[in-house]
């Protein structure tokens, strides 16, 4: 069976790990490997979109990823009790026309006792910035350890 360490029930320091895990596999940009996080049968709800199941889960971040160019994440932990996690984010991308966005958003997780998630709620609102209001500059992938995080951000 497969498992995603670290599992349920989960402390301030493990769940803190889960949502850098999660936010280091989606800088990745590779559906191949951030479904892996998600129990084969996973629910979600991203905006408007409800998603079942891997295949649907990597359809879905395929097609993210062909719109979201140079895409980079910061994820923060909000709050967690036992197998669920709470979580607020800011990413940074640009769209085929040059045009810099920033969205914003809160996640609700559900963990099997495997570490998979089983269910995860997003709600996401997307601002137009100009390219000089961009906050995360680094290279593409995993967010430098050394660079701030959402709230020294003042996000």
């Amino acid at each position: 069976m497969e498992t995603k360490p670290p599992l349920p029930p989960f402390t301030a320091e493990t769940a803190a790990k889960k949502a850098r895990l999660a936010e280091d596999a989606w800088n990745t940009r590779d559906p191949d490997r951030v479904v892996l996080a998600y129990t084969p049968d996973s629910r979600w709800r991203n905006r408007a979109e409800f998603i079942d199941g891997r295949a649907e889960i990597h359809a879905f971040l395929t097609r993210k990823w062909q719109r979201e160019l140079e895409y980079r994440l910061i994820k923060e932990l909000w709050a967690f009790d036992n197998n669920r996690i709470a979580v607020r984010f800011a990413y940074e991308f640009r769209d085929g026309s040059g045009q810099w966005y920033r969205a914003y958003g809160n996640e609700n997780w559900e963990f099997d006792a495997n570490g998979l998630m089983a269910v995860r709620l997003a709600s996401i609102n997307d601002l137009p910035i100009t390219e000089s209001g961009r906050l995360f500059f680094w290279p593409q992938g995993r967010r430098p350890d050394d660079h701030p995080g959402l709230s020294e951000l003042g996000l």
